[in-house]
């Protein structure tokens, strides 16, 4: 052998080492450990380790694309001996090569304008590894990120000659678990997330998905294993994973559909109408796919990779983005005591030729310009910060249910709904209108409507909106988390911003941190919140799970404070309970984060327990710190947090079934300060079914040293209002808890 061909066949050797070699990345903290490297075929291997511990076992990455020919029916232009070669070209999973390697760490402090604290860290090591694919000259780049709480990874398509315009067909995104966790899971569906969580072996899945898919207004199930993600699990050996994504934007929502013989997730997308799952334009890249974990429960909670991975803030100025407490003309049309509907007299609406001045009102439609003043008029009383008001606009006697392209037009109000009068006399009183748009799932009229809807609200005083996707989208096929929708969303946040409005977009995609980068999109529903207590029912452990899975993406209006617990005292007809105590109503608006509090009730049912309603008007929107006390998914979660700007603290319980006991330590405090603490608990013959309004409220002084034992009934919790002592004198005659 000459020495020429022996340095090109080391050279070779060389080569062919770097293309397979494992890539090793560690947490910060040294905790979580991933490794990276090509299998035999070329394909994209990772796993992830906690403390030593499997979280990831061996999982494949990479994307199948559609085959750009897939749609012709005369294949005579082709030569059939090219068919394998263009199938070849659909594999963006396998037959890679490393072409490069690099790492970094990042380490920053950042400023929400609003959040669960002041202050975030974004650290976390990184790798970036280019992969290039010799069969057809193409490059992604896999983007790792790993924090000492978790995973993040990406696709990244470079601008190149060979991946310009393409069309996913699915992405194949492994999470092999290392057994058959405990998961809190809901069915995987395309048009709804307003389903309840089961609680079951992952092997369970499978056996309980029937009787997990309960009926919705849109509802797409795609498989007998397939769930949602933020997907919460925990070992038996003690470790909580979760896995979610981060950052959607300009691409399908991502679900998990199981392999249950094997115990392997693969990422599954949303379709669009032809079926096809994204239509990407290089230089792009996919969301991040996230893996949070903790032997902690509490540090899930505390987990801010999701929000890390999303881009800074894009607007420029900031200072119209307020968090909004609110009240609401909601409840009494939810429990059926009223109604949205102007009149009972019309099935069929068409918009500027229907002349409601010639039909009969039905006595029940709540958005009346006299209802409208005295819930501004409660609201100006209690210091809250706006109203809401459903069911003001023409069209609400036949929206629903028609697949009506032309459904709303989202200025015209109805014969007594006077919106001057109504934007005077709130103003007089220092209340914020909220507009309400239900879109009626007819997401066309919507945006044909946009500015003029988002100008009407400018003109009279509303600088916050409630959207509504309520039924089967127009375009007929498109789902409510495909690509098309996404960008909708998020076209619509961006066109508020322009009219500086706040959105809270309900039966939208589940958030995935995008209001760091948005911060105007104040809220989310996203999940099933307080409207289901009147339609059935929500389990007694579901807002102990809602944390752990639909608010790591960011906040919900989940609509808290009902203080009258039986439905039919709302409405006769209506015999539905809401499965909590007075006690956990409080507490929600701690433990359910969001800038955006409803006081859920009416005025009556308030002012019938107004000690009660203390809390509801003292607790704060916006937080300093956040400090995650207890925590274990479907049992309970206990969360204190700082006043922002102040030092006041609000303590919130929420528990499950059987309730729970907490022994209290409060060296969160400043050691050097008093406080003076109001407890609003439980009482002890509290339950959420047979006595939902047994409370007490009881007053003392705390310290950082002091400790407190308190029990949450069935369905039930706590709530602890702290406040500073400024002055000697607001202590004279309190006693210490």
């Amino acid at each position: 052998m000459n020495m020429k061909k022996k340095i090109s066949m080391i050279a070779l050797l060389c080569v062919s080492f770097m293309a397979n070699a494992q890539q090793k990345l560690t947490s910060p903290d040294g905790n979580l450990v991933m490794t990276f490297q090509l299998n035999g075929e070329g394909a994209p291997v990772y796993d992830l380790t906690y403390k030593e511990k499997a979280v990831i076992k061996p999982s494949k990455l990479g994307l199948e694309l559609k085959r750009e020919d897939a749609a012709r029916t005369d294949f005579d232009w082709v030569d059939r001996r090219d068919l394998t070669k263009l199938d070849s070209k659909t594999n963006l999973y396998s037959g890679f090569e490393i072409k490069d390697t690099k790492t970094a760490t990042f380490d920053e402090t950042w400023q929400p304008v609003w959040g669960e604290e002041k202050d975030i860290r974004n650290h976390y090591n990184e790798l970036a590894v280019t992969l290039q694919q010799p069969m057809n000259e193409r490059t992604l780049v896999l983007r790792f990120r790993l924090f000492n709480d978790g995973l993040g990874f990406r696709y990244e398509f470079p601008q190149q000659k060979n991946l310009n315009y393409f069309i996913i067909k699915e992405e194949h995104s492994q999470f092999a678990m290392a057994g058959d966790h405990t998961a809190f899971w809901l069915p995987g569906d395309y048009d709804t997330q307003e389903y309840d969580y089961t609680t079951s072996r992952l092997s369970q899945i499978r056996g309980l998905m029937k009787e997990a898919i309960t009926p919705n207004s849109s509802q797409t199930p795609f498989s007998p294993t397939g769930v949602q993600t933020a997907l919460m699990m925990k070992t038996d050996d003690g470790l909580y994973i979760n896995l979610h994504e981060a950052a959607l934007i300009e691409y399908s929502c991502m679900h998990l559909n199981l392999d249950d013989k094997n115990m392997v997730f693969e990422s599954w997308l949303t379709p669009d109408a032809k079926g096809d799952k994204g239509y990407l334009q290089s230089p792009c890249t996919s969301p991040w796919r996230t893996i949070i974990v903790s032997d902690d429960a509490r540090q899930v909670l505390a987990s801010r990779i999701t929000l890390n991975l999303n881009e800074p803030c894009k607007i420029a100025d900031t200072s119209w983005i307020k968090p909004v407490k609110y009240i609401g003309i909601w409840w009494d049309m939810i429990t059926g005591k009223g109604s949205w509907a102007y009149t009972d007299e019309l099935t069929s609406v068409k918009l500027g030729e229907t002349d409601y001045t010639k039909t009969k009102p039905n006595g029940k439609h709540s958005a009346n310009t006299a209802n409208v003043k005295r819930y501004i008029d409660f609201a100006a009383a209690h210091g809250f910060d706006a109203l809401l008001v459903e069911g003001w606009n023409e069209g609400w006697e036949d929206w629903f249910g028609n697949s009506k392209d032309y459904v709303f037009d989202f200025v015209t109000p109805y014969p007594d709904f006077d919106v001057k009068e109504i934007h005077r006399y709130a103003a007089s009183k220092g209340i914020k209108m909220m507009m309400h748009h239900e879109t009626s799932a007819s997401v066309r009229n919507y945006e044909r409507h946009m500015n003029q809807a988002y100008q009407f609200m400018v003109d009279n005083g509303y600088n916050s909106v409630k959207s509504g996707y309520v039924g089967n989208i127009i375009p007929r096929g498109e789902h409510h988390y495909g690509q098309w929708m996404n960008n909708h969303y998020l076209y619509a946040v961006k066109k508020a911003a322009d009219y500086k409005i706040m959105v809270n977009a309900h039966e939208a995609v589940r958030p995935t941190g995008v209001y760091r980068t948005y911060p105007n999109l104040i809220g989310n529903e996203s999940a099933r919140g307080t409207e289901y207590e009147s339609f059935g029912g929500n389990k007694v452990n579901h807002t102990t799970i809602l944390p752990f899975t639909r608010l790591l993406g960011g906040p919900m209006d989940y609509t808290p404070g009902i203080f009258e617990t039986h439905c039919n005292r709302m409405n006769p007809a209506n015999n539905s309970q809401v499965r909590s105590t007075i006690a956990r109503q409080l507490a929600l608006y701690v433990t359910m984060y969001s800038p955006l509090q409803m006081a859920a009730d009416i005025p009556e049912n308030y002012e019938r327990f107004m000690d009660a309603f203390q809390f509801i008007k003292d607790v704060a929107l916006d937080w300093d710190e956040s400090n995650y006390l207890e925590a274990e998914p479907g049992q309970y979660i206990t969360i204190a947090r700082k006043a922002k700007g102040t030092g006041d603290w609000y303590v919130g319980c929420t528990a499950g079934e059987g309730g729970h006991t907490s022994k209290l330590v409060f060296d969160f405090l400043d050691p050097a300060k008093q406080y003076v603490a109001t407890v609003y608990a439980d009482a002890k013959d509290a339950d959420w079914k047979d006595n939902p309004q047994a409370y007490t409220i009881k007053k003392g002084i705390l310290t950082a040293k002091s400790k407190l034992s308190l029990h949450a009934a069935n369905g039930g919790g706590y709530a602890i209002s702290i406040k500073e002592v400024k002055d000697k004198s607001e202590v004279k005659g309190v006693k210490r808890l």
